[in-house]
């Protein structure tokens, strides 16, 4: 269905939801096989929505074996190209005629504003499949430079079966950026989305599997991280494990990889990204712009949040009345209301967790030029203000700690040098912004930041062509979108003849 931004239109929809709670198995729905279930709540209200299937140990069993059975049969595997393009095509086009449906589930399990999730989120996971399903039928293997008396190809091949653990900022996005290339490579995938957002997750398996993926090539298994998603990490049958999310957790999946059967790990985890603007900046409405949507779009609920804003003392002051001014206009309410900008925070306990990063700059000196408190508290949901942070230093909690969180912290610098030291000081390496009118330093400065994406006087992630992931502890040997994506959910095969 498509959805229309209008409130009568929204709480229409919201009555005529059909929530999918089961796991997705082989093809269907089922319950967990222990029967447990848990609370997935509208975080907006802190009222329960509905009790989803809660998977363990036994849940994945069943579904790597289904996704076993389907890679060994080869109807998904070995499909040529151009029929699994057909597939993930048609799959592209029924996401695109339940778009409305997968907002609201997305909206309503995350505190999500619904304007974004109709607006870039649904969109953009459209975009995600039907661009790895395009690129299908034109990647080719290539033959070794050898001599005559020999042939050499080197071709690369679907892994076998993959372990997906995807986080609940942005649901049904997060599980395209698994689902495009692995499923597109000829992969069978057992999907574990976030406790709080599963809903989305199953209703894209079902449409896939209505647009002609075989059972049991995607497999859904909701559940908590410490039961379903270690079974996916350690199970002796997954290939390869593709995890979005904290840096702590993805610690966790190199453990249970090398515990188990040493299967292939890429992590896409945590960020601190900074937003670096030198002595010659371009003009500062513009840069306010791009400097408010990095830090408090999604409701800094985004690992690569620009949450340092490293600027250069003489145009400071002036670039933070022109923030803040600005900041004023994103509206913190209800994510249902097509007004609405800043959403709420995931959860009781994350919202508990951004205010005490706020007390902590308060407590370490940083100066509260807006918000700084709890929102909406009558609204029995998980609302945080806007909040910026002026005079911080690179040392303090809220300048080093991802927050995940509507919180910038303003870091006054000197030069470019300094600029740059202070934006490396750091555990993470996501993504970066630069802004500056000197073409020299932008390559340089540029060149200088670590960091997997580094934009010049934009805030951006790049697009499906360009490949998002981090140094540091923000990743490990993985990238998503692009052909970089879709390569590393393959094995490298060479295959070597003795022609004469």
């Amino acid at each position: 269905m498509s959805l229309a931004l209008e409130s009568a239109a929204i709480e229409s929809a919201v009555l005529a939801l059909d929530l999918r709670t089961d796991a997705f198995i082989d093809g269907r729905f089922s319950p967990a096989r222990s029967g447990k279930r848990f609370a997935t709540e509208n975080p907006a209200t802190g009222k329960v929505i509905a009790q989803v299937a809660a998977c363990d140990l036994a849940d994945v069993d069943r579904a790597v074996q289904s996704a076993r059975k389907a890679f060994e049969g080869g109807a998904w595997s070995r499909m040529s190209p151009l029929n699994r393009k057909k597939v993930l095509l048609k799959f592209a086009d029924l996401l695109e005629a339940n778009a409305g449906e997968l907002a609201l589930l997305d909206c309503l399990e995350g505190g999500k504003p619904i304007g974004d999730c109709v607006n870039t989120d649904v969109p953009e996971t459209i975009h995600c499949i039907r661009w790895h399903a395009e690129t299908l039928d034109k990647i080719y293997d290539r033959v070794a430079p050898t001599g005559p008396e020999n042939l050499a190809m080197i071709l690369r091949e679907p892994v076998g079966v993959v372990g997906a653990v995807i986080p609940w900022n942005f649901p049904t996005q997060m599980a395209a950026w698994k689902l495009g290339p692995a499923l597109g490579a000829g992969n069978s995938v057992v999907l574990k989305p976030a406790e709080q957002t599963s809903m989305s997750a199953l209703r894209m398996a079902e449409l896939a599997v209505e647009a002609g993926l075989p059972p049991g090539a995607l497999n859904v298994v909701p559940g908590m991280g410490e039961t379903a998603g270690q079974a996916i990490g350690r199970h002796m049958d997954v290939d390869m494990a593709a995890f979005t999310g904290s840096t702590e957790v993805g610690r966790l999946f190199l453990r249970y990889s090398a515990e188990s059967n040493l299967k292939r790990v890429i992590l896409e985890c945590g960020g601190k990204s900074p937003q670096v603007v030198l002595a010659d900046p371009p003009e500062l409405d513009t840069i306010a712009a791009h400097a408010v949507n990095a830090a408090f779009w999604n409701m800094g609920e985004n690992c690569s949040c620009g949450s340092r804003l490293i600027v250069h003392e003489s145009v400071k002051d002036a670039l933070v009345e022109k923030i803040a001014a600005l900041a004023h206009t994103w509206t913190v309410g209800n994510p249902l209301d097509p007004a609405t900008r800043v959403g709420s925070m995931i959860e009781k306990s994350h919202m508990e967790k951004v205010l005490s990063y706020i007390a902590a700059g308060k407590s370490e000196g940083a100066k509260v030029v807006m918000g700084g408190n709890r929102a909406l508290s009558e609204s029995g949901g998980y609302f945080v203000d806007v909040t910026i942070f002026d005079e911080v230093a690179n040392g303090m909690k809220i300048a080093r700690e991802e927050i995940f969180g509507p919180v910038l912290s303003v870091i006054p610098v000197k030069s470019e040098e300094e600029a740059v030291k202070l934006a490396n000081e750091s555990n993470y390496g996501l993504a970066a912004s630069l802004y500056t009118r000197d073409l020299n330093a932008a390559h340089r400065v540029a060149r200088a930041l670590r960091a997997g994406t580094v934009s010049v006087n934009c805030f951006s992630e790049g697009d499906m062509t360009t490949p998002f992931g981090g140094y540091k502890e923000s990743g490990f040997a993985g990238r998503d979108k692009s052909i970089f994506a879709h390569e590393q959910y393959t094995e490298l095969k060479t295959i070597w003849m003795q022609i004469g």
